[in-house]
């Protein structure tokens, strides 16, 4: 089942990716999925939004740490390629990339992840922080064909200050 974000969000798909329900695409814990309209090899590109309430003070460094841990208990092999912050101190964010080998419906794969945390606050509560989570997942040999669209996906997301809270 669906996962409901924190906060509201707003965002523009890139051309040509299509809303998926989250059950059916493989990814029951997330708020929403998109998936590129042309699989590579049996795999299709996707991106997942999902997010948290972070009360506590983990920074976002720490909060992608800790996907990269959850992400070794179930892959092959896992390996942080790149990471750096982003944004600014009114709208932090960090962003990593990541190579994966795992076992993707009975193939091994080498699958490459590009995420991005973005640190949000509650507009019906600014004292609490949520952390907005956007990952991209493709093969390693698609990633530099469909980098662009996350990167042009990322720049639209913002809070939906219009949202009914």
């Amino acid at each position: 089942m669906p996962t409901a974000l924190p906060v509201p969000i707003q965002f523009e798909l890139p051309e040509g990716w299509r809303a998926a329900p989250p059950d059916e695409a493989g990814a029951p814990g997330a708020a929403f999925v998109a998936r590129h309209p042309h699989p590579d090899a049996g795999f299709t590109a996707n991106i997942t939004i999902g997010g948290d309430y972070r009360p506590d003070a983990a920074t976002l460094s720490e909060i992608a740490h800790e996907s990269v841990e959850r992400l070794s208990r179930i892959a092959t092999s896992v390996e942080v390629t790149s990471h750096r912050k982003i944004g600014s101190a009114d709208a932090p964010g960090f962003t990593q990339t990541l190579a994966i080998s795992a076992v993707v419906g009975g193939v091994a794969r080498n699958l490459i992840q590009s995420q991005v945390y973005l640190s949000m606050l509650d507009i019906a509560d600014p004292r609490k922080r949520a952390v907005i989570r956007l990952v991209l997942t493709t093969t390693a040999s698609q990633y530099p064909y469909v980098l662009g669209d996350f990167q042009d996906f990322v720049r639209t997301v913002r809070p939906d200050t219009n949202a009914a809270s």
